[in-house]
């Protein structure tokens, strides 16, 4: 379970449970509030998104739909079991460098380059999540991790476990390295095939998912300018 609460000069306005399919943006707009800054606080399964929050205009939002994929057949979306999936990644640059993850053919996205991260264990923290899922993805050892960001994702379609009504939720952290090393992929056989810092002039070309901008954005980071060298 995942609540968001909504937070002005430090008093809660609003709260309430996540629904599978819904994002928390969406869900505080339709409320009547605006999302601003994010924390995260408890582990999953007492997930606790907090946002501070400022009153919009013209309150709206669409209840949480189910997109279908192609290919269901009307008994497959009849009987799809919803599944909720949040995941933990970081921004982590040092010496003008992104550190970037090859997700492997196991993946639907296999080929393309994505932050280091993953799922989110029960009962753990997404920090935690992070520095663990950097450190079997690339071998580095990372501090200060701080969320940035809470992205979404919802639909309805065949994977790899079948029919799938499947609501993904990320949460985009930046993170220091102190001490950078040659990338190395220690979880192997999973879902991570490479792993490596790449510089800025090199990044233009690689075939990154569509989360990597929004984060570098949301960290503070240009996406389409040279970084500073640290």
């Amino acid at each position: 379970m995942i609540t968001v609460v909504g937070l002005v000069g430090g008093e809660e306005v609003v709260r309430f449970v996540l629904a599978h399919g819904e994002d928390p943006h969406d869900g505080l707009r339709a409320r009547g509030w605006s999302a601003g800054e994010v924390q995260a606080h408890g582990a999953l399964g007492r997930l606790v998104l907090e946002f501070a929050v400022h009153p919009v205009v013209a309150p709206g939002g669409a209840a949480p739909g189910r997109p279908h994929g192609p290919g269901l057949t009307d008994t497959e979306r009849r009987g799809v079991t919803p599944r909720q999936r949040v995941a933990a990644y970081a921004v982590v640059v040092a010496d003008g460098s992104l550190l970037l993850t090859q997700l492997s053919s196991a993946t639907g996205a296999g080929g393309r380059w994505n932050l280091p991260g993953g799922g989110v264990d029960e009962g753990e923290t997404p920090a935690a999540a992070v520095v663990r899922e950097v450190a079997e993805e690339t071998g580095q050892v990372v501090v200060d991790v701080r969320l940035r960001e809470v992205m979404t994702q919802h639909w309805v379609g065949h994977s790899p476990r079948g029919a799938e009504d499947y609501h993904a939720v990320r949460l985009l952290h930046t993170a220091r390295c102190p001490e950078p090393t040659p990338a190395v992929v220690h979880d192997v056989g999973g879902s991570t095939s490479a792993a490596r810092w790449v510089p800025w002039a090199e990044l233009g070309a690689m075939p990154v998912v569509a989360s990597v901008p929004r984060a570098v954005r949301a960290a503070g980071l240009p996406w389409d300018h040279p970084w500073p060298q640290s």
